[in-house]
């Protein structure tokens, strides 16, 4: 079963409300447009059909008529002859021609009023497919923005971690160099003064406490 089930259901349609409602908006909104675009063609087919069916019956009045002329002059023809009853049967013969076209002229006035309806029918629907496709358009634009916006967070999400990691990565460089210059120092023997021996303590501690303030920045932004 289709979205639409009536040409009314279509032009009195809130498509807005329907593509709120829709877990997939862009499935949602194609399969609208699809469904009106197969209803305009079915629209513009009767309208194609009662449109042969006007000319169809402009030719069955004309061929009536020019009958009817016909028995017309037959029955004046009769009369000149002094045959009345032929002309009598000329004029019987006319007047049922003419009952017949009044109910032609009927079934144009029907065809015409059909015709009038099928072509509002289709500029509603023209319409409405415009609009629904500039608000297909407009869905789509949306869907892009969202889908760069969250690259772009994503990007500099990625770029603020290897950051952090490459700071990371330099501090721990360092306290491997003073490790290995105290481990040279001391495989060499040689004596490292006091005021050494505690610069060497107080650089390592604020290393390490700068190592710390980075770990926890890097676990915050995990």
């Amino acid at each position: 079963m289709g979205i639409f089930s009536r040409f009314a259901d279509i032009v009195n349609s809130n498509i807005s409300a329907l593509l709120d409602k829709a877990e997939d908006p862009e499935k949602m909104i194609r399969l609208i447009i699809q469904e009106m675009e197969d209803t305009l063609v079915e629209v513009r087919t009767n309208s194609a059909k009662a449109i042969a069916d006007k000319k169809e019956l402009a030719r069955k009045v004309e061929s009536i008529e020019e009958q009817i002329n016909d028995w017309q002059q037959k029955a004046t023809l009769a009369l000149t002859k002094q045959r009345d009853d032929l002309a009598r049967a000329a004029l019987i013969e006319k007047q049922k021609l003419q009952d017949m076209i009044k109910g032609l002229h009927t079934e144009q006035t029907l065809v015409e009023e059909t015709i009038e309806k099928l072509t509002g029918e289709i500029s509603k629907l023209e319409t409405k497919i415009t609009e629904t496709r500039a608000k297909q358009q407009a869905l789509a634009i949306r869907s892009q923005t969202a889908s760069n916006r969250r690259d772009v967070q994503k990007h500099l999400h990625t770029a603020r971690t290897n950051e952090a990691m490459a700071k990371f990565e330099q501090y721990s460089r360092k306290i491997d160099e003073l490790e290995a210059e105290a481990d040279v120092f001391a495989k060499s023997g040689q004596a490292k003064s006091l005021d050494q021996e505690f610069a060497e303590l107080q650089a390592q501690d604020e290393i390490e406490k700068e190592l710390e303030k980075l770990k926890k920045q890097v676990e915050e932004k995990k």
